[in-house]
């Protein structure tokens, strides 16, 4: 164990820290950066970690067994998510608290719609033998007043092998019903799952880091292979090249979708274009929040959730400025968690798209 003296004593714990640090082996000493612009008279605070021995602030509850207290604080009981990972006796399986986990949900406006508020509409499933009978179907569906034009986007046409199915709306006949993704319902989180996540922010920082050792921005974007699969052809890379390519488009999540589409392209050459959303249950790992053309562009590809390592509070589409995917009239939700833990120095400017 170490204990920081001096100055070191001083930070207070904040779930969203503007400090972060690194322990310095060699000179045995802590290192303390601030990872954005300080108001004046603004307390410097970092984050301690998931598991507290102490009650914050911010009323995160305390991760101390009482009955271990040792007199000192509970330090003793204190121990990593990261070390419970790697412990033989871990199930994978076992669920982590979400108390514990590495990373932060972000939370919608208190504007957006409650569980209260979200309704349950019929829904009818039909194969249709013949596919040039679709446009017959859909006329019809709008004729006899069946089609509901804030629900349109339910209505999809799926293909295949030889049949082709249907989705739209009805009030009557074989109803199922569709419901979406309530606001708070959240999936739970294992320790196996929580080391992929971890996995996948180590090969975005490294690429981040390679990118500024080229020359480039230190911004990349990664998406793995979705938990449980195997498999390296499941997987996208790829790094922001404005610097090399001499053009404002090259972002990093751009680049990432185009790799996928690619990617795609190669496994089925004989797909439709178009046939698939390219990001579909798929989760993005950014080192930046990505700016509002770039959370544009991963809303329309249909991603599942996006992860990223520093928030840009002035350009950020998923959370800063704004937040693409809380819009009214967008067409599609996904899960924006920023990760908690202290990572190497990748700070570009914070006026800068990302």
């Amino acid at each position: 164990m170490a204990l920081a003296l001096g100055i070191g004593s001083l930070f207070n714990h904040s779930n969203s820290p503007n400090v972060s640090y690194t322990l310095d082996p060699q000179t045995d000493s802590i290192r303390y950066k601030t990872v954005r612009d300080v108001d004046v008279d603004e307390e410097l605070c970092i984050f301690y970690g998931h598991k507290l021995w102490f009650k914050p602030i911010e009323a995160i509850p305390s991760a101390v067994d009482p009955e271990s207290e040792d007199g000192w604080g509970g330090l003793s009981t204190v121990e990593t998510d990261e070390q419970d990972e790697h412990r033989e006796d871990v199930d994978p399986d076992e669920i982590v608290d979400d108390d514990s986990l590495p990373f932060t949900r972000f939370k919608p406006p208190p504007d957006e719609e409650d569980l209260e508020s979200v309704r349950t509409v019929p829904a009818w499933v039909v194969d249709v033998p013949e596919p040039r009978h679709i446009t017959t179907l859909l006329k019809w569906l709008k004729k006899a007043g069946l089609e509901d034009p804030s629900l349109g986007h339910l209505k999809r046409i799926r293909k295949q092998n030889d049949r082709t199915t249907l989705l739209f709306l009805k009030t009557t006949f074989w109803p199922t019903f569709y419901a979406p993704k309530r606001k708070g319902e959240t999936e739970p989180w294992s320790y196996g799952k929580v080391k992929w996540a971890r996995d996948a922010i180590q090969i975005v920082i490294a690429e981040a880091m390679k990118a500024r050792s080229e020359g480039e921005l230190p911004i990349s974007a990664f998406v793995p292979a979705c938990y449980g699969e195997d498999g390296d052809r499941k997987t996208a890379l790829a790094r922001d090249t404005r610097t090399s390519a001499s053009h404002p488009l090259r972002h990093a999540a751009l680049n990432l979708v185009r790799r996928v589409a690619d990617l795609q392209a190669d496994r089925d050459s004989s797909s439709e274009n178009g046939s698939n959303y390219l990001l579909t249950s798929k989760t993005v790992f950014l080192s930046h929040e990505p700016c509002i053309m770039c959370s544009m562009a991963l809303l329309h590809s249909r991603v599942k959730e996006v992860f990223y390592l520093i928030p840009m509070s002035k350009t950020g589409g998923c959370g800063g400025v704004a937040c693409l995917p809380t819009l009214q009239g967008v067409n599609h939700r996904f899960e924006i968690c920023v990760w908690n833990e202290t990572v190497p120095d990748l700070l570009i400017n914070e006026s800068l798209d990302a």
